[in-house]
């Protein structure tokens, strides 16, 4: 090996700057760039890298790790055990209300629950903000703490096995929405907590959709946990499949729609282990139970219909790395209109994933400027997409450069 050589970074107990200006210089870039990207000045920055800096904090860590495109902290910081996907986003500023009110167990009664069909009228109207709200996490943030605790003394005074069933079912909901407002947040143990209640709170109420709804979100928290996690995410998925299969044949809408989103899940993880077959297949599967619903149905919580079918195609072939395959399923996706923005934001930002693996960056950045259109917040929140900003903030061709540096700053992955 050439003394002129960048060294291993496992190959000594370096430091932390030093493994920092390491993973720097492979990137080819250089301190003042770093120091920019991080919004800090270049002497601060060289202060971490020659150790004369005590050792930054958790998020100025984890925002050198994003800058230098650290797929898992145990690169950066030399500690093995340390594997943590980069993937997570800014904490929400109403996460700490959210937090509190999830933590709180009151155990006298204290507060009155309201009846029970404005709770209901009041989760109905929070889904609806969440799917039409550009900030839909700001959206359902501020309502989300009164209806935890109302969602919980609902359960506490319940004098009859119906009435606990029925406010268990609610406590349910109120959890399945509480999890799309932590999901990609820096608290990945609240994450668990409430999707592990909302399980439990649906297995008590024994209604088939708020269970198939409350599977269909663990198995995601098992899912999006890492390859380690993909077996247990496909129990949960098959376990509810099995649940909800007998009820099929004469299934409402809403318990048809959650089994093909569970279905779609099997082959989402499935893209994920890169089992092209068995990918497909569940689409194709999943795509059967949507043709059932009627033409302008959506599920209320997942948004799965005949039209989300094509941003799911999209999906899985980006999951699968096959950049072409991508492009063509996003042209046909896009003869469908999904009405929810966040998942249309969503759709746009895998649609970006499929254009980058075709070698068409600058389609790219143009579909996350539409998935920035459509929800800012989904973007601000998604690592794919910051990932895709960093990279191309460092492009050659300098209206490239230029159009993803202005994107990057409105998402705030960049300093103005």
């Amino acid at each position: 090996m050439s003394q002129d050589a960048t060294p291993d970074p496992y190959a000594d107990p370096l430091k932390f700057g030093q493994r920092v200006q390491i993973l720097r210089e492979r990137r080819g870039m250089t301190q003042s760039q770093v120091a920019d990207l991080l919004g800090m000045s270049p002497h601060t920055y060289r202060k971490i890298e020659n150790g004369q800096q005590k050792a930054p904090g958790l998020e100025t860590v984890l925002r050198i790790a994003e800058v230098l495109r650290v797929r898992d902290l145990a690169d950066l910081t030399g500690r093995p055990e340390a594997h943590i996907d980069l993937f997570i986003g800014p904490g929400h500023p109403r996460l700490a209300s959210v937090k509190a009110a999830i933590d709180s167990f009151p155990l006298t009664a204290g507060v009155e629950p309201p009846p029970v069909a404005h709770l209901e009228a009041r989760l109905h109207a929070a889904w609806k903000a969440r799917h039409a709200s550009k900030n839909h996490r700001e959206a359902i943030g501020k309502l989300l703490p009164d209806l935890i605790r109302d969602a919980q003394a609902l359960v506490r005074h319940a004098d009859s096995a119906a009435e606990r069933r029925e406010a268990q079912s609610l406590l349910a909901q109120t959890y399945s929405l509480s999890q799309f407002f932590i999901a990609y947040q820096p608290d990945s143990s609240l994450l668990w907590r409430v999707a592990e209640r909302g399980m439990i709170a649906a297995q008590e109420s024994e209604d088939p959709h708020t269970i198939g709804v409350a599977s269909w979100l663990l198995a995601q928290a098992h899912r999006d946990s890492g390859p380690r996690h993909y077996e247990a995410a496909d129990s949960v998925n098959r376990e509810a499949v099995r649940f909800l299969e007998p009820l099929l044949p004469d299934a409402p809408d809403d318990v048809l729609a959650i089994a093909g989103a569970l279905e779609f899940e099997l082959g989402y993880t499935a893209a994920r282990r890169r089992e092209t077959g068995t990918a497909w297949r569940h689409w194709d599967k999943a795509n059967d139970m949507a043709a059932r619903l009627p033409a302008e149905y959506y599920h209320p919580v997942t948004s799965f219909s005949r039209a989300v079918m094509g941003a799911h195609a999209v999906t899985v072939a980006v999951e699968l790395h096959q950049g072409g395959e991508s492009v063509r399923q996003a042209a046909r996706a896009d003869q469908s209109v999904i009405k929810s923005r966040p998942r249309r934001a969503r759709h746009r930002i895998e649609e970006a994933r499929g254009y980058q693996l075709d070698n068409q960056p600058d389609v790219a950045v143009a579909s996350l400027e539409k998935a920035y259109e459509a929800a800012p917040e989904t973007i601000r929140y998604n690592g794919y997409a910051r990932v895709i900003l960093l990279e191309e903030v460092e492009s050659t061709q300098a209206p490239r450069r230029r159009r993803a540096a202005e994107l990057a700053e409105k998402v705030g992955i960049l300093a103005a």
